[in-house]
């Protein structure tokens, strides 16, 4: 297959070059970018304020919050639950009453409708032959049953209405970042080992391994250690931790669980744990 030219638009192959060219340009079909270091949540950052936390705690997932932002957000979400609870209350209230009129109305027509029959049976009875030699009619509308017709017009009368179930809500508060079921005691309190101990502005604080003395950054995959609550390398945990399952920090013995890696995240301007981001658009066919 020969070259394209530069403008070349006879043929019918679109090399993909060409169509790399286009989308950059038109702004058509999926869009991949690298994203910088800016774009990234720094990993001593809460989940919530995307701030460098003061009292860094962990839930049991490994999601990174500050305990006052984490709390603010307990209290928040129980008033939630709270407003939620006392509208289900009272639309519950609501629906058994109005079951209760229904019940009370069904009784009702049924009663008139017997005691309707009774004087209709009478009433045939009491008559002559004569009077049933007009006929009877067929429509549906005589009798009475006009109004045992559905309106079509009337809402709570169209015969396609149907009520939707009532669910109860949950009570429990939800992680924000898991979605699973969080309490205050689930949350795990955690130190990060500063570089230098004199150190005591958070956003410049540079953090290390707290065996190993490695420089913590968001390229390092980092654990924290249940037992002791510190944040150390994942190297270190496999290399070394792993050997004994101890605990170098305080010498206790450590299970699998106690071992909870730190979970990595983007902000709003990139994917969870990704550091290229896609846009799809319509692409052009052939």
């Amino acid at each position: 297959m020969t070259r394209h030219g530069k403008n070349n638009t006879a043929s019918s192959c679109y090399t993909y070059h060409e169509r790399q060219l286009d989308t950059k340009d038109s702004g058509y079909g999926t869009q991949r970018r690298r994203l910088g270091k800016d774009s990234v949540k720094d990993f001593n950052a809460c989940n919530l304020t995307l701030q460098a936390c003061r009292i860094p705690v962990i839930t049991p997932d490994g999601y990174l919050y500050d305990k006052e932002s984490i709390f603010s957000y307990f209290i928040k979400q129980k008033h939630e639950i709270a407003k939620k609870m006392k509208q289900y209350e009272k639309d519950r209230t609501k629906e058994e009453r109005e079951l209760q009129e229904l019940a009370q109305k069904e009784y009702n027509d049924k009663r008139d409708k017997f005691l309707q029959n009774e004087i209709k049976v009478v009433r045939d009875h009491s008559t002559s032959t004569s009077s049933n030699s007009v006929g009877s009619s067929i429509s549906n509308m005589t009798n009475g049953n006009d109004k045992q017709l559905p309106s079509f017009w009337i809402p709570n009368l169209t015969p396609s209405t149907s009520k939707s179930l009532l669910k109860k809500p949950s009570s429990h508060v939800l992680c924000p970042m898991s979605g699973k079921p969080l309490k205050a005691s689930h949350l795990i309190p955690i130190t990060f080992t500063p570089v230098d101990p004199s150190v005591t502005d958070v956003k410049k604080a540079k953090y290390k391994c707290a065996v190993t003395h490695d420089i913590l950054s968001n390229s390092s995959k980092c654990v924290v250690l249940k037992t002791s609550g510190s944040v150390v390398t994942q190297e270190c945990v496999d290399k070394l931790i792993r050997k004994d399952m101890v605990d170098p920090i305080n010498g206790k013995e450590m299970k699998e669980s106690d071992i909870i890696p730190l979970q990595r995240g983007g902000t709003g301007y990139a994917s969870t744990n990704e550091l290229e981001a896609k846009l799809k658009k319509p692409a052009m066919m052939a």
